[in-house]
């Protein structure tokens, strides 16, 4: 299984729009990050998880000529505001597979609706295949995916379980039994804003603790701001089993 961070950054992205923080002024590229998103390729088959603003540049950037469908963790726009630029893969596949919780999938169908129209559709609009997601095991391709149940402060979000890899972002809060669900992965992302605590966001302590809790052989830390720091600083800082990722990263599982 092969994984590629797309984006790692948070909803602003790094550089933020006019920022004059030093780690905006970097000019190292791994303190560049675009809006947090994973590809995930096995076999014949390609699955991304969330689809933000920056999903054209991401697709190009990475050279991917087609996806099977979109895993969504959860309706904000930092992940979710790309869905137009599907366009390219529908023209040549048909309907696009979406994956997402029903609140989820009804805050698409609001912001989107021109994509879900069924009557009078404008003929140049995508179209997708709606796949509700509960909290419990369903297909993609020919993987069983788990879900994994947490909160962004009082907000319900999901992770994704596939294989021996599996993906968390904008995580507060994961209950004991969901924990339970990651046990025996090889590699765990998670997300990691900065240092000092925020009221949605795991920040650094709290990331690594939740690592020692799951226990994987590696982990990613990702949906980074430009507050937790330069990279490769940051990067020194780490548990040996613990890397920071950054835009472009590729890891095999």
């Amino acid at each position: 299984m092969k994984i590629t961070f797309l984006g790692t950054g948070t909803s602003q992205g790094i550089p933020v729009i006019g920022s004059n923080h030093p780690v905006c002024l970097s000019k190292n590229i791994k303190d560049k990050r675009l809006r947090v998103s994973v590809l995930i390729e096995w076999d014949n088959y390609s699955y991304v998880i969330d689809c933000g603003p920056d999903f054209r540049q991401q697709m190009l950037r990475a050279n991917v000529s087609k996806i099977d469908g979109i895993l969504f963790t959860h309706e904000h726009a930092d992940h979710t505001a790309g869905l137009d630029d599907i366009r390219p893969f529908f023209f040549r596949q048909g309907d696009i597979p979406v994956f997402a919780h029903q609140r989820v999938m009804r805050s698409l169908e609001r912001r989107f609706d021109y994509i879900f129209e069924t009557e009078n559709k404008y003929p140049g609009a995508p179209s997708v295949k709606k796949i509700v997601v509960e909290n419990k095991p369903f297909q993609v391709g020919n993987l069983e995916i788990i879900p994994i149940n947490g909160f962004h402060n009082k907000l319900q979000v999901f992770g994704f379980r596939f294989k021996d890899f599996a993906y968390l972002t904008d995580m507060k809060t994961v209950e004991e039994h969901e924990i339970e669900k990651l046990k025996g992965v090889e590699v765990l992302v998670v997300n990691a804003l900065r240092e000092e605590k925020h009221e949605s966001h795991f920040n650094l302590k709290e990331a690594l603790n939740f690592i020692k809790k799951v226990n994987p052989n590696k982990a990613y830390l990702t949906h980074i701001s430009s507050l937790l720091g330069f990279h490769d600083d940051v990067e020194k800082s780490l548990p040996k089993n613990v890397f920071l990722a950054y835009d472009n990263l590729v890891v095999t599982v």
